[in-house]
């Protein structure tokens, strides 16, 4: 299955692949680290950044015709290449806080400060997207949240990886969904649930006729075919969560770009075989495994929220 390519594409990727990422690494450098956060005069900066960063994410790590992939996940184009195919990639071999790790759970570190995560989901308008490397759900306007380090981060689009590009002591795990939310400052949080094979996933059901409907759009459009979804029930995902880990990482596709915070839940979730396969079918072949391998820590920090040990209970 091939997937055309038009001009306005190629330039809406080279557009963010060229001007967004460095824009967005050069403030974050200017601005510091995610847990420091933002000055209000900053904000509309800070809008732009996000607003560009997001093309990235959506846009840079998904182009992949003839002339015009930037990256893959074999080959000479894959991850172990990525710092090289692209000046703006330079991020994916150079960055000492990349993503994703191994947790090794006796060497994490309880932080009796950290928060309970509160996810406000409720119902959102929301398309579904062949992103190219992995399908993604993409939120409109959304008023659905989550409280880190008590700052609101909304929720801008969900999508899967397979396997799982975390690992736990050394264990994958057969597909990962990552939440991506976002400040109203621009700062960019992601909430990363873990998944084996096992009873169905009560949210992919509710949109088992998109994703059906995703498919047949693909294999008739082919370039970054969407439908939409219309109001989306996220009650599914909004289940409490009793212990993750948080760690400052950075994207798991190119750029690369660092300072992500990381909120990895430790329940580990199921779905069905053949709903992890509805998935991949979407993808062309070369991105049907589309995981990064894990990254060195480099002396950073693995913080455990655990609330068998916590006073900080969710309200």
């Amino acid at each position: 299955m091939m997937h055309s390519r038009n001009g306005h594409y190629l330039y809406r990727q080279a557009l963010c692949s060229s001007i967004s990422c460095k824009i967005f690494a050069l403030e974050r450098e200017k601005l510091g680290t995610l847990d420091q956060g933002f000055r209000e005069t900053e904000s509309t900066m800070a809008h732009s950044v996000f607003y560009y960063v997001m093309l990235c994410f959506s846009l840079v790590a998904s182009a992949r015709s003839e002339g015009a992939m930037r990256f893959g996940y074999t080959g000479e184009m894959g991850p172990s290449h990525w710092g090289n195919l692209n000046p703006d990639y330079a991020m994916c071999s150079k960055g000492k806080h990349q993503s994703p790790i191994n947790i090794e759970r006796k060497h994490t570190v309880y932080n009796p400060r950290l928060e309970p995560l509160q996810m406000h989901y409720t119902t959102t308008n929301a398309t579904l997207v062949d992103n190219h490397v992995n399908v993604m759900v993409r939120y409109n306007n959304s008023v659905d949240y989550v409280m880190v380090n008590g700052k609101q981060y909304w929720l801008k689009q969900i999508h899967w990886h397979s396997p799982s590009e975390h690992t736990i002591d050394g264990k994958r795990f057969a597909v990962e969904l990552h939440m991506v939310h976002a400040s109203d400052e621009g700062n960019i949080t992601v909430l990363s649930n873990l998944y084996r094979y096992g009873r169905h996933d009560p949210f992919l059901d509710k949109i088992k006729g998109k994703i059906d409907e995703l498919a047949k759009d693909v294999h008739a459009k082919g370039d970054q075919a969407q439908v939409q979804v219309g109001r989306m029930h996220m009650t599914p995902l909004r289940r409490h969560c009793h212990k993750y880990v948080r760690y400052i990482g950075s994207l798991t596709t190119p750029p690369c770009t660092e300072n992500i915070i990381w909120n990895v839940l430790l329940k580990v979730r199921e779905m069905s075989r053949g709903q992890a396969e509805e998935l991949r079918s979407i993808l062309e072949d070369g991105f049907r495994v589309n995981s990064r391998p894990t990254q060195p820590l480099n002396g950073r920090i693995v913080e455990m929220y655990d609330d068998s040990r916590s006073t900080r209970k969710p309200n």
